[in-house]
This record gives structure tokens, sequence and C-alpha cells, in this order.
């Protein structure tokens, strides 16, 4: 009996070393296909500080603050040419509206303020859980809710690569 726990032992072991070397790829290829979409708004969000404002006209006719955390703050204030994980970036989309009480004060009809919302967009650096989409994750929330659109999830990275000279992201500080 002596003489067979040896061999025992190697075999349990080369036995281990055959399963764990079957199972590293699946790892792999689960960590590749990792989810492209934020589903969860973080926390918070409403106190970040301002990066800058958008205007979209067109089909959109809207506004945004877009808005960061301390960490894109940090990385827009350093000039980064790359945003660190931990990077989180929030568009508030607003329709435009005129302002009847500012014009009548203006004389003239000029003045536009955000209306009513329409959704919120996030842009979260994580270079390893989104690898497939530049490190970003994508999310789009209306009335609280994400998005479950998958098209149009798919075609946020799509538009951001254009941007890839800046990270994916489309918004300059405005200091």
């Amino acid at each position: 009996m002596k003489r067979l726990t040896p061999w025992l032992i190697v075999a349990a072991t080369l036995a281990g070393g055959v399963v764990f070397t079957e199972r590293a790829p699946r790892h792999a290829a689960a960590q590749q296909a990792a989810p492209i979409f934020v589903s969860e708004i973080p926390s918070g969000y409403r106190d970040w500080r301002l990066i800058s404002v958008a205007h979209e006209e067109g089909d959109l006719h809207s506004f945004a603050a877009v808005l960061g955390n301390d960490v894109a703050i940090g990385a827009y204030r350093e000039k980064k040419p790359l945003f660190p994980d931990g990077t989180i970036i929030a568009a508030l989309h607003y329709r435009h509206a005129p302002s009847e009480e500012n014009n009548k004060a203006f004389g003239r009809d000029q003045s536009f303020v955000a209306g009513l919302p329409t959704n919120i967009q996030f842009m979260i650096k994580d270079s390893r859980k989104y690898a497939a989409t530049g490190g970003w994750g994508f999310g789009h929330f209306q009335d609280g809710k994400p998005s479950t659109d998958a098209a149009m999830m798919n075609a946020c990275f799509g538009c951001h690569q254009q941007m890839k000279a800046r990270d994916l992201v489309f918004t300059r500080y405005a200091p």
C-alpha cells in the first residue's frame, strides 16, 4: 500500500490540473462576453460636478447637463488622455422649452430652458468588465428604468468609437 500512495497522489494532481485547464478557457470566454450595459443608476449622481452642457437639435431637440464623479473631474482637470477605471459620466437630458416668463422680461422670444426630462445616460469606465467596448459600460434610463432595447444600447459603443482619440468621450470639460 505504501508504494501505491505516491502514485495516487500523482494521479490526483494530474487529474486536478486537467480539470483546471479545461475550465480556464470557459471562464475567460465568460469574461469577454460581459454585458456592455449599465443596469443600475449610480448613487449620488445628482451631487456630482458639472463637466459641461450639451444642446442637440434635430429629432432630439434637447439640453443636457453632463456631470462627472470625482474620478472623472480629476481626469478632466489633469488633462489625462485616458480616463481611469472608476470614472463615471452622466448626461441628464431634458426637452428644450421656451420660457414665456423670461421672454416677457427680454421683450422678445429668445429664452429656452430645460423642459420635461427625457432620459439619463451613463458611461462607466471599468477596463476589465467592459473590455469588449473599449473599457466603457453604457446605460440609458427612462423614468428610472434601464433600457432593454439591445439595438439602441449596442449603438452606443458604435457611435462613441468615433471618439477614440478622446477615450470614447464626446464631452469636453468646460472649466
